[in-house]
């Protein structure tokens, strides 16, 4: 998660059933492409949350429409893409969160996986509540002040605790070690999926109740679904060190690419490609809208981004 991110709707079409959120550990599986002889292939990794996804289909449309490589995408989670990665069985990942563990291990150890460049999008997880709760009790937006509201957030599935709505187990999150350290009479509740989550923030949202949720930037609903975030003590560097202790908010994090260092180095135009790839959030928030919101099949939706925007796409090429 991300960042967790997602990175996934429910009008997700082909790409959510090929990435939902939680979904098995494929490290054990490599594309089909894998060694075809004479075959110019690339293997990327693709994460469930729709930010993720709009990466991956801008960047498979190109690859195989301006380069000739055919792409294959494998669905996998954030932490078993790093295996996968550093085994070779996938090339790619567009967007990673920050997981200094693995980095630790693959890059700085191992020297499998090699850096691949910012992805151009800064993301950040937080807690948030939807902004026409906020207004009313503005109070809200400070974390000292939740229990006050607790019962305001109470959800058959919480229980007799307010609720915090996350998306899926698999994402980055600290939020039950924050509940507990913080003394907050709240308990973290997984809606399974980023695709169930939006679901169940749009019918807040429609019936205009009050809810708290794990959440993330960039992310096309927070266009639809206007919420504030509610301010945890500071991040400081190094304050998240340990999962079990945390107690402050996360960060802010320049999302970033990860490349098998076999590839990085002999992946020719493919990896050249991928190492310049770098977009906006508006960019990444205007493919997502169109696959999430309008429905439109991922390549579609690249198509579209890339007739648009010829001029941002063009350096990546050379």
């Amino acid at each position: 998660m991300r960042l967790r991110t997602t990175s996934a709707m429910a009008g997700v079409s082909a790409l959510v059933l090929l990435t939902g959120c939680g979904a098995a550990d494929m490290t054990k599986q490599a594309s089909p492409f894998a060694n075809a002889e004479g075959a110019r292939t690339v293997t990327l990794s693709v994460q469930s949350w729709v930010g993720a996804q709009a990466n991956v289909a801008v960047a498979e449309y190109l690859l195989e429409r301006e380069l000739g490589y055919r792409v294959d995408t494998v669905q996998i989670d954030e932490v078993p893409a790093w295996d996968a990665l550093s085994q070779g069985r996938v090339d790619a990942i567009l967007e990673d969160w920050g997981h200094p563990d693995q980095e630790q291990r693959y890059v700085e150890d191992k020297k499998t996986i090699a850096p691949g460049g910012d992805l151009g999008v800064t993301g950040h997880i937080g807690w948030f509540v939807p902004t026409y709760f906020a207004e009313k009790h503005p109070d809200i937006t400070d974390w000292k002040n939740l229990n006050k509201y607790a019962d305001r957030f109470r959800t058959a599935e919480s229980g007799g605790k307010g609720q915090l709505l996350d998306g899926s187990p698999a994402y980055l999150t600290n939020d039950k070690a924050l509940v507990k350290n913080l003394k907050l009479d709240f308990k973290v509740v997984f809606a399974g999926s980023e695709a169930a989550q939006i679901t169940q923030i749009q019918q807040f949202a429609k019936e205009k109740k009050p809810f708290l949720s794990y959440w993330y930037t960039p992310q096309w609903l927070s266009e639809k679904v206007p919420m504030t975030e509610v301010k945890l003590p500071e991040y400081e560097e190094g304050c998240d060190a340990d999962p079990a202790k945390v107690v402050c908010a996360y960060p802010h994090t320049p999302l970033q690419k990860y490349l098998n260092a076999d590839f990085a180095k002999d992946g020719g135009d493919a990896a050249d490609f991928l190492k310049r790839f770098r977009w906006t959030t508006e960019d990444q928030n205007e493919v997502s809208l169109m696959i999430a919101e309008q429905r439109m099949a991922p390549q579609e939706a690249a198509k579209k981004w890339v007739d648009g925007n010829e001029s941002t796409w063009k350096a990546w090429l050379s």
